[in-house]
């Protein structure tokens, strides 16, 4: 018996050895990458949805005073061959194409064709409104609640029933269905959390972690390189 215990102990002793010296070994991630930034933001639970009202976001307001309305800023930052509506101050987006990032599709962009009036292609904020309200949102001003509701950093333009599947689920919860693009999205959401302060629950940090994995070197997005048009002075 008590050789037993002791070869217990042993194995025991061996396979602490192992976890120290194999977590001893992880590699570093390299400074500007989604990997690094996952690494320094807080993990904790999500705060109560009491309260949550959307409209205090004021999603599609002209917060950068360029004429021209989030929605359509965005429409000219991410659609490739437009059709501008005269008279608009080069803002009015009536037609173009969209290479979707979250199903690899092409999409053929008409306002108000189709069955809905977005013309098939709506805005999404990619980490969602309802998600931020639960990871400290629920501190900030008035003005910090516009400017990430209308954040060029935080909004993709996607294919529109994909963004209602999608609704306000973390990484966790839902990721694009294009594996190509899951790594730049969820480097996307980090830096929109990382920007804002916001936490990550211990559920999307894993899945974060999971999606990084096979993209240790992922570079974490910047605001200038997202940048949306800025119009005619």
């Amino acid at each position: 018996m008590a050789g037993a215990v002791a070869l217990v102990a042993v194995l025991a002793v061996g396979l602490a050895l192992g976890r120290s010296l194999a977590t001893s070994t992880a590699p570093t991630p390299a400074p500007g990458t989604a990997l690094a930034a996952l690494a320094t933001l807080d993990v904790g639970a999500e705060d109560p949805f009491d309260g949550y009202v959307r409209e205090s976001f004021a999603w599609r307001e002209d917060v950068d005073r360029n004429g021209c309305d989030t929605r359509n800023d965005v429409l000219r930052r991410d659609l490739t061959e437009l059709d501008i509506r005269e008279g608009t101050n080069d803002c009015k987006v009536d037609s173009g194409v969209l290479a979707d990032p979250y199903t690899g599709a092409r999409i053929d962009f008409e306002i108000g064709a189709g069955p809905s009036s977005d013309g098939g292609i709506q805005i999404d904020h990619v980490v969602a409104l309802a998600d931020a309200w639960v990871t400290g949102a629920q501190s900030w001003s008035e003005d910090t609640m516009v400017q990430f509701g209308n954040d060029p950093l935080n909004l993709l333009a996607v294919d529109g029933p994909t963004n209602q599947a999608k609704g306000s689920g973390d990484a966790s919860e839902w990721l694009p269905p294009s594996t190509a693009y899951r790594c730049a999205y969820v480097a996307r959401q980090i830096a929109v959390k990382d920007a804002y302060d916001l936490r990550v629950t211990p559920s999307e940090h894993d899945a974060m972690a999971e999606v990084l994995a096979a993209c240790p070197d992922e570079p974490l997005p910047t605001r200038a390189a997202t940048q949306t048009p800025r119009g005619l002075p």
